[in-house]
């Protein structure tokens, strides 16, 4: 396996998975897949630590569910024998009011036999939490007035 086409294999994961097809990105996974994403539970219990395809797809089809439209960019990804390393703008529009919902990961990739093994998201959950409750988290924290989201 080149780095070369281990790049490719990541942006084809990323932009299947980003286009709704969770068929499509799961065969691009190895049966025992491990992802692990950066969140509050509570406020978004579809994120955490899951292994394997059919809790990945659990997971895919959660974020399926509450939003109408998924994309991403990825204007930075850069690998290095079997693993990947990306910087990932996504766009969620929220299904309940067609808000569009846009943050940024740092997604980790590791590869297996040419697929995906493990995946690391470093998500800033902050910023997206404010998104997705469209409140102003700081001012709440703060005690300061609130500005409109």
């Amino acid at each position: 396996m080149t780095e070369g086409s281990n790049r490719q294999r990541v942006l084809d994961f990323l932009n299947v998975l980003y286009s709704g097809d969770i068929d499509a990105a799961l065969d691009r996974c190895t049966d025992d897949v491990e992802s692990l994403a950066n969140a509050p539970i509570d406020i978004l219990p579809h994120m955490g630590h899951r292994r394997g395809k059919a809790e990945l797809r659990e997971m895919w089809e959660a974020v399926s569910a509450r939003y109408s439209e998924l994309r991403c960019e990825v204007p930075f990804l850069i690998t290095e024998d079997d693993r990947a390393a990306a910087f990932i703008r996504v766009y969620f529009r929220k299904s309940i009011n067609q808000r569009m919902v846009q943050f940024d990961i740092a997604g980790f990739y590791s590869l297996r036999d040419g697929k995906i093994s493990h995946i690391r998201e470093v998500i800033d959950t902050f910023d997206l939490v404010q998104q997705l409750l469209e409140r102003d988290v700081a001012a709440i924290l703060t005690g300061r007035r609130s500005t409109p989201m």
